[in-house]
């Protein structure tokens, strides 16, 4: 805005004193002070409010104003309300210095001049942005030179003062600006997209204001604008765990409609950018899908092995070597069962198999993932193994694949819905893929049994028996461990002898009598009649191997 345009406001209450032939000097910000020197806080352009506390006698003035002018600001304003008039001394020396200067009215206070000025000034940073960004999103509809998110970012940072960032429902950094600072720690990054999630799951009103470590942020859902129906006639769950957010630095309750309108026009330009990188993707997902449908059908490894070396320089460019492949199985389950779950699992798997501290979409670049039904298959490309390592070590481990996203998802299946995984171990060839996809299926199945919203498993798992168990169906488990272990129990409540304890001790000791004995503090004599207790109430005998792992099974399943 223009120093003119203040005196034509009435409700400023402002009075030029000199610098008429400055009005047309363009105001950037708007400062209170009544330092003596004020240099450091001064970037140029404002208008600065002071109420003359720093002027002790006449020569304070000029030093003041000099300051002021070496700093570039556009004008001062000095309030009534303490000396009444404006002293002579100011005057003259703004006069010297070419420093336009207003008198304020003591009826009038800074806060009304200051709101107005920063109104009228991010009023037309909000238009030149505006311009800027319906520029950009031109370019990025008809050509891929727009430059993606990161540039509106900046855009936001550089004209609105705007920290802001992209991140993927999972909690990654797809995007931040260069004005943004410090990348956002990995656990902010994790709740503020669980806070999303959950707020979108429950119907709040976008944009989400919430509070972490102090720090307020706005957060604006990025919708894919290629997905089919729209939007408002789609069920929330078809997309909430697949679509990005916007995370502005800034508490957007109190914003105007104009920039809320352009955060809004913002996150549709960044949703160009989505569409774009899921176009990119089709080729992968298609080569996951040929591979798949052979490996599932039978196809002979032959046929196979072509593919995969079809698939390998897609995914791995300029690797010389044929790589080694797992495979990761994920099923995302709704309650009622009338929602595919398919293709959500599928961009999340794209999601969850790049490092969460690895910013950028290009990392997801070398994953193939298909889908069907509610259930997605990544095909997952490793570098060649050298001679010192057999592979079985390499790549994915399921344990700490979902350490940093379980939070965030898990809000956002709230309590009607479910994420499994399971992970295979790494194959060398087109022979061993089959088995790592019914490997991997099995994990799942593993992981599906367990407890909770976001489970995973992996092949590491699948050499205990003990895994098994979730697959025995719960009638049969509750009359094997009824007939094995009910008398125990009984026997206990009533003579509080401590059996099952005895029991699990002595399993666990792996039927040592002196360590048992010891753990347990007892005489060796004491464990000797108890396990002969056990052994007389269920007619088995704890020398047996069978009769050892028939016990241990019923107090695991128990």
């Amino acid at each position: 805005m223009r120093l003119r345009a203040l005196l034509d406001t009435d409700a400023l209450g402002l009075r030029l004193l000199g610098g008429e032939d400055e009005l047309d000097r363009t105001v950037r910000g708007v400062m209170t002070t009544d330092l003596r020197d004020p240099s450091r806080y001064l970037s140029g352009g404002e208008l600065v409010l002071t109420g003359l506390a720093w002027r002790r006698d006449a020569d304070d003035s000029e030093p003041f104003v000099r300051i002021l002018q070496s700093a570039g600001v556009a004008a001062l304003a000095a309030g009534e309300a303490e000396l009444g008039d404006v002293p002579d001394d100011l005057v003259r020396a703004c006069a010297r210095h070419r420093l336009p200067l207003f008198a304020v009215n003591e009826s009038v206070a800074f806060a009304t001049i200051t709101e107005h000025v920063v109104r009228q000034v991010s009023g037309e940073r909000a238009g030149d942005l505006a311009a800027v960004v319906d520029r950009h999103r031109r370019l990025m509809t008809s050509g891929p030179t727009g430059g993606g998110p990161d540039v509106v970012l900046d855009l936001l940072g550089s004209d609105l003062d705007l920290r802001a960032w992209v991140l993927s429902p999972a909690g990654r950094a797809v995007a931040g600006s260069s004005a943004a600072g410090p990348e956002l720690p990995a656990d902010v990054c994790a709740r503020l997209a669980g806070e999303h999630l959950a707020a979108t799951r429950t119907g709040r009103r976008a944009p989400h204001r919430v509070t972490v470590d102090g720090t307020t942020y706005s957060l604006f859902p990025v919708r894919s604008g290629a997905r089919g129906a729209a939007p408002a006639s789609r069920d929330v769950r078809e997309t909430v765990l697949s679509d990005w957010l916007l995370a502005v630095e800034a508490d957007a309750g109190d914003w105007p409609e104009e920039r809320l309108d352009l955060l809004q026009g913002v996150t549709q330009l960044i949703s160009v950018e989505r569409d774009r990188r899921d176009a990119a993707r089709t080729v992968r997902r298609r080569l996951a899908q040929e591979v798949l449908e052979l490996v599932q059908t039978g196809a002979a490894p032959a046929e196979i092995a072509a593919r995969l070396r079809v698939a390998a320089p897609v995914l791995l460019p300029g690797l010389g070597a044929a790589p080694h492949w797992q495979v990761v199985v994920a099923r995302v389950e709704w309650a009622g069962g009338d929602i595919e779950g398919g293709p959500v699992a599928q961009s999340l798997l794209e999601e969850i198999l790049v490092d969460p501290l690895s910013p950028g979409p290009e990392p997801s670049d070398r994953i193939a993932v298909a889908h069907t039904g509610d259930e997605a298959i990544a095909l997952v490309p490793l570098p060649a193994v050298s001679s010192e390592h057999d592979g079985s070590e390499q790549g994915l481990i399921a344990d700490s694949l979902l350490g940093s996203v379980r939070e965030p998802l898990a809000a956002g299946l709230a309590d009607d819905g479910r994420l499994t995984i399971g992970v295979s171990a790494a194959v060398h060839s087109a022979e061993g893929l089959r088995g790592a996809l019914e490997e991997a299926r099995h994990a799942r199945r593993v992981a599906a049994a367990r407890s909770g919203l976001v489970c995973a498993a992996g092949h590491q798992e699948l050499a205990s028996h003990v895994l098994l168990l979730p697959f025995v169906p719960d009638d049969v488990r509750r009359a094997f461990t009824a007939r094995l272990l009910d008398p125990l129990r009984d026997y206990d409540r009533k003579h509080r002898a401590e059996l099952i304890p005895t029991l699990e001790a002595f399993l666990d000791c792996d039927g040592s009598w002196t360590r048992c004995a010891s753990r347990l503090h007892l005489h060796v004599n004491t464990l000797r009649y108890r396990v002969g207790r056990i052994e007389q109430l269920t007619n088995r005998d704890l020398s047996r191997l069978e009769d050892k792992l028939d016990f241990f099974l019923a107090l695991r399943m128990s």
